[in-house]
C-alpha cells in the first residue's frame, strides 16, 4: 500500500500532485480497514460503520432492522447530483474499468454504513478489494482516496438506505438544507472545514461543538476554543 502512494521513481508526478498523494487522508492504513471487518471483527455477523467526522444525532437502532436484500453494504446514495456518478470516479478510459461498469451508476458514501458481514464472507468482498488494488498498482484505474475501491468492491452489492440516515456535505458545502440536517439520524462533516478547525464553517459548527465536553483532557490538548 505504501508503494502504491510513493512511487518515488516516477518522474511525471509534479511536486503538488506528490504532496497530495502524502495527505494522511489518503496516505493512513487505518483508511483501509474498512476493507477488513470480518478479519477485524470474526465473531460478528453485522456491524455499523461510522467515519470520526460525524455527529450521531438520533436513536440508530432501526438500522438494525433494516433489510439489505442480500446485499452486502447498506449506505445512503450521493447521486442526487450528476457529478456524484461512477464516472466521477473511475477512469473509464480505461477498458477494465469500462467493460466492468455503468459510468452512471449511482456513487454512495461512506461514513455510516451497515455491513453484512455473513454475506460479505459468502461473497469474499475482501478479496474482490485486493484484486482491483493489484490491477491499479499504476493508479490507471483511480487515483487517490478510500470511496473508488468501495464503489468498485460493492457494485451490484449496495442497498440504498433512506437519505435522512446520513445527511453527508457539511465540512464542504455550504447550502445543506437546515431541516435536513435537523432532522437526520446522522450528520457527515466529510471535506476538509472539520468542525474542530479554524476553516470550520461556523452555522454547522453548533452540531458539532454541542456534545464536546471541553475539561476533558485529550481535548484540553486539542486547544478546541468554545
Amino acid at each position: 500500500m505504501k508503494e502504491y502512494y510513493f512511487k518515488a521513481d516516477n518522474p511525471t508526478k509534479s511536486a503538488s500532485s506528490n504532496l497530495k498523494y502524502r495527505n494522511p487522508k489518503y496516505l493512513s492504513m487505518l483508511n483501509h480497514l474498512r476493507f477488513y471487518l470480518p478479519q477485524v471483527y470474526p465473531k460478528l455477523d453485522k456491524i455499523l460503520f461510522l467515519d470520526d467526522d460525524i455527529v450521531v444525532q438520533n436513536d440508530l437502532t432501526g438500522l438494525w432492522s433494516v433489510d439489505l436484500h442480500g446485499k452486502v453494504n447498506g449506505a445512503v446514495e450521493t447521486c442526487g447530483e450528476s457529478f456524484h456518478r461512477f464516472d466521477k470516479y473511475l477512469n473509464f478510459s480505461n477498458p477494465h474499468i469500462s467493460r466492468n461498469f455503468d459510468p452512471n451508476a449511482c456513487g454512495w458514501a461512506y461514513g455510516m454504513n451497515m455491513f453484512d458481514l455473513k454475506e460479505w464472507k459468502k461473497r469474499d468482498i475482501t478479496g474482490i478489494y485486493h484484486k482491483w488494488q493489484n490491477m491499479n498498482e499504476d493508479r490507471a484505474l483511480w487515483k487517490l482516496g478510500t470511496l473508488p475501491p468501495g464503489l468498485i468492491t460493492f457494485y451490484g452489492l449496495t442497498h440504498p438506505l433512506e437519505k435522512s440516515w446520513h445527511v453527508l456535505g457539511l465540512g464542504y458545502n455550504p447550502s445543506v438544507d437546515k431541516k435536513e440536517i435537523e432532522h437526520a439520524a446522522v450528520i457527515h462533516y466529510n471535506g476538509n472545514m472539520k468542525p474542530w478547525l479554524e476553516l470550520a464553517m461556523t452555522k454547522y459548527r453548533s452540531y458539532w461543538t454541542k456534545y464536546i465536553k471541553y475539561d476533558h483532557p485529550y481535548l484540553r490538548s486539542c486547544n478546541l476554543s468554545e
